[in-house]
């Protein structure tokens, strides 16, 4: 067990819901985890199959000694006891489509700043591909991984789906699943930072980024990535 990074109370408080919670719900496989940096400023960078996901990427991190800082959509602030977690926590709310929208990437930046494990979905929401890979993806994290010197490290999970599947509203924890982890090495964003931002910039960097994250994932399914990604969407 890595050494852990404090989190204070809210975050104990968070981890005595969770790690239970996510035990019941299915195991857990963890694959090249040590190559989660264990301090220091971290960008993973992850597909995003099923709303099960943050339970147990919220443990993935937290055993591998970091305390995780999620970007997730405001609205969830407003839910008795899980807002006052999420504020005590430090969590960074998503603010789309309103004027409150460049907050997001603001808190992650100082959060990243500070030396802190950020954890992003670029999808924005769970993958409507129809066979669960990633789709085309928002690109706020290339502006985060080009603005920051710190590793940005892909992670591919894999098992959430057969759980809890929200498109075809259907709930399986029996038998009990197993949800596995393969992480990455940093990807080397060298040959990009220092150029002028430009959208087409953006999405090269963001495209980039979730290759990698389909390319692990394709691994851990033992199955043939499809090219490209589920779409079209506007970035």
């Amino acid at each position: 067990m890595a050494k852990r990074e404090k989190g204070g109370f809210w975050v104990g408080v968070a981890a005595a819901i969770l790690y239970p919670l996510g035990g019941l719900l299915g195991g857990r496989k963890y694959l090249r985890a040590d190559r989660v940096p264990r301090e220091g400023s971290v960008l993973l960078v992850l597909n995003h199959i099923s709303h099960l996901d943050p339970i147990y990427d919220a443990v993935f991190t937290h055993r591998n000694g970091r305390v995780p800082r999620f970007l997730a959509k405001h609205s969830l602030w407003n839910i008795p006891v899980a807002g006052t977690i999420l504020r005590g926590a430090k969590q960074i709310p998503v603010y789309r489509g309103t004027s409150d929208a460049q907050q997001s990437l603001r808190a992650a930046h100082e959060a990243l700043a500070d030396g802190k494990l950020v954890v992003i979905y670029p999808e924005g929401t769970i993958t409507k591909d129809p066979d669960s890979w990633p789709m085309n993806s928002r690109t706020g994290v290339a502006r985060l991984a080009l603005q920051h010197d710190g590793p940005v490290i892909p992670v591919a999970r894999w098992g959430t789906v057969d759980i809890y599947d929200h498109y075809k509203k259907k709930f399986r924890p029996f038998p009990r699943k197993k949800v596995t982890y393969l992480v990455g090495e940093p990807v080397d964003l060298s040959a990009y930072r220092g150029r002028e931002e430009s959208l087409a910039l953006l999405r090269e960097v963001t495209d980039l980024l979730m290759t990698h994250v389909k390319d692990l994932l394709a691994e851990v399914r033992g199955q043939q990535a499809p090219d490209g990604f589920y779409g079209p969407r506007k970035a």
